[in-house]
């Protein structure tokens, strides 16, 4: 085993790391960009060095999480993907790293959030359009007749900039993420269809979230080749799009879109399956049959968390009646 970090040194001045598992390749100017940090001290001179069966300087921390600590060296400042939600190992790993610049930030970054959480501003409103549907009843074995009724179709738009208390609305609606299909869908809960109870609905905004996963992809290639291994300073870009994939849903996306349809008593339940209409069935078991049910319930859960409510359209002095309503939270 080599005796100091000079072995690991390439001519140049490239240093290959192996931090946690996963390979990292920089220079020896960057890693020593603060000399008073740990990596200074310890490519500033000939250190017992330990390294991987390649030989590349191995670091027993988390591979993932070093990423952002050699972009921050590299570039002087702290750039994070949107929603992510791992600044406590972040800020572990800056203080492990004595990097006080990047803990200068990541405390910035927390201050940041924490006033974000604190002053909020959420707007809901909801619509409502009237569909006529025809369809055939059976009657008997060979007799058919025509009926009708009318649907009530609601849509329902909710923003918030507090991403937090957006989960917490979308579990009390019944919401659910899923990390295994696709971020930019939720399900709507159905209790009344045992079989088909669940409905993708897109989010606002969707086009906008994607074009903000595509833009943190958009990483300088710095990578090389040794050994015939294909080494990149950013390979742990993967892992965190999947951690962004697992919030888009309900973090990075600050927008809630549905769009439920109450079964008429003199629909069959068959017949309103056969037309991928779904109700709206918040956490407790209850419906949302109406307008006002779906802005009380955002109201309930809006003052449970500090919002006082603002405006309400149309008429400001019948609540009861709105279509919209804005809510603030200083």
């Amino acid at each position: 085993m080599p005796g100091s970090c000079d072995s690991v040194v390439r001519p140049g001045g490239l240093v290959t790391l192996n931090v946690g598992g996963k390979l990292y390749s920089t220079t020896l100017e960057t890693l020593t960009r603060f000399p008073d940090s740990m990596l200074g001290a310890m490519f500033r001179g000939p250190q017992p060095a330990l390294t991987d069966s390649r030989g590349n300087y191995f670091i027993d921390r988390d591979g993932k999480t070093f990423r952002h600590v050699l972009n921050f060296l590299r570039f002087g400042r702290l750039d994070l993907p949107e929603g992510y939600a791992e600044l406590s190992l972040l800020r572990a790993e800056a203080d492990f790293y004595q990097i006080r610049p990047l803990l200068e930030a990541v405390r910035r970054v927390e201050v940041e959030r924490w006033r974000q959480r604190t002053n909020a501003v959420l707007h809901a409103d909801i619509d409502l359009r009237h569909r006529r549907l025809h369809y055939n009843v059976r009657r008997g074995p060979q007799n058919y007749e025509l009926d009708s009724c009318s649907l009530e179709i609601f849509t329902a738009n909710v923003f918030c900039t507090d991403r937090h208390f957006l989960a917490i609305l979308r579990k009390r609606l019944g919401q659910q993420t899923n990390a295994d299909e696709d971020p930019e869908r939720v399900h709507i809960e159905s209790t009344r269809q045992p079989s088909e109870d669940s409905v993708d609905v897109k989010l606002d905004e969707r086009n906008n979230s994607r074009a903000k996963a595509e833009q943190w992809k958009r990483q300088p290639d710095d990578s090389i080749t040794i050994d015939d291994t294909r080494l990149s300073p950013d390979n742990s870009m993967d892992e965190d799009d999947e951690l962004m994939s697992d919030y888009s849903g309900s973090t990075v996306c600050h927008h809630l879109s549905l769009e439920w349809a109450p079964c008429p008593p003199q629909l069959p339940a068959t017949e309103y399956a056969k037309q991928k209409l779904y109700p709206l069935v918040v956490s407790d078991g209850k419906e949302i049959r109406t307008a006002h049910e779906f802005l009380e319930e955002v109201l309930k859960v809006a003052l449970a968390h500090g919002f006082r409510v603002d405006s309400v359209f149309p008429d400001p002095a019948d609540i009861l009646n709105a279509r919209s309503l804005r809510f603030v939270r200083h």
